[in-house]
């Protein structure tokens, strides 16, 4: 992916960003439990799946390492696996945040759905410290491509216990009768989870790109040393 394309979705990610925070604040009805607390959904769960989003994408791309070999899904994979750990990040905090505000705590150990998100928060941030630990080369790519596809089994887990909590801190809003909001405050959603991934893919073309390049010119100043 060019840096040409990578500056697109950039563009795109804050048309579609500054329309839906502006939709958010200003034009989605106030939630009838949580009042304008609740408005910060239309940034946390966005958050939230664009992360489990680029944990997906590095697993395809270390399930194609591991089958083809080529050292350019190695660098494809970590990427995704930092962006998504630079999300799940944000989706802790976002999810922190809300959690206070509207309930009066920042965290609780006892809900299951809270807990199995950290865990795959700390097990890909595990993963960059595998990275560092061996050197460069087929090795590690493979190793890497090993742990990152191992995260995967994480994402259902994590939805599937979301969807069996039936309590407070996540309120499922989208049932098999469909999305169960107003109008104006799915189109917020959506367009903020459009902008989320925007941003994800623009953020992934930048430093795919830049790594690259680094690589290449390494491999120029071995040949030429």
């Amino acid at each position: 992916m060019t840096a040409a394309r990578g500056t697109l979705w950039a563009s795109s990610a804050l048309v579609l960003l500054t329309l839906a925070l502006g939709l958010a604040l200003e034009w989605v009805p106030d939630d009838a439990d949580q009042g304008f607390s609740q408005r910060i959904f239309y940034l946390h769960v966005p958050i939230a799946l664009t992360a489990y989003g680029c944990f997906a994408v590095a697993g395809w791309k270390a399930l194609r390492l591991l089958a083809t070999g080529v050292e350019r899904y190695d660098v494809e994979s970590a990427v995704a696996v930092h962006i998504g750990t630079i999300f799940g990040a944000l989706t802790l905090l976002t999810g922190s945040i809300w959690a206070r505000i509207s309930w009066g705590v920042w965290w609780t150990w006892s809900e299951n759905q809270l807990v199995l998100f950290l865990v795959i928060f700390l097990f890909y941030s595990a993963y960059f410290m595998l990275r560092q630990s061996v050197p460069a080369g087929i090795a590690r790519a493979r190793m890497s491509a090993v742990f990152a596809l191992l995260g995967i089994v994480l994402i259902p887990i994590s939805f599937l216990a979301i969807r069996l909590a039936a309590n407070f801190i996540h309120p499922v809003v989208f049932t098999r009768s469909g999305p169960q909001m107003a109008a104006p405050m799915l189109l917020a959603f959506v367009l903020s989870l459009a902008g989320m991934v925007a941003l994800a893919i623009a953020l992934y073309a930048f430093e795919v790109g830049g790594k690259l390049l680094d690589r290449r010119l390494r491999e120029l100043r071995e040949v030429t040393a």
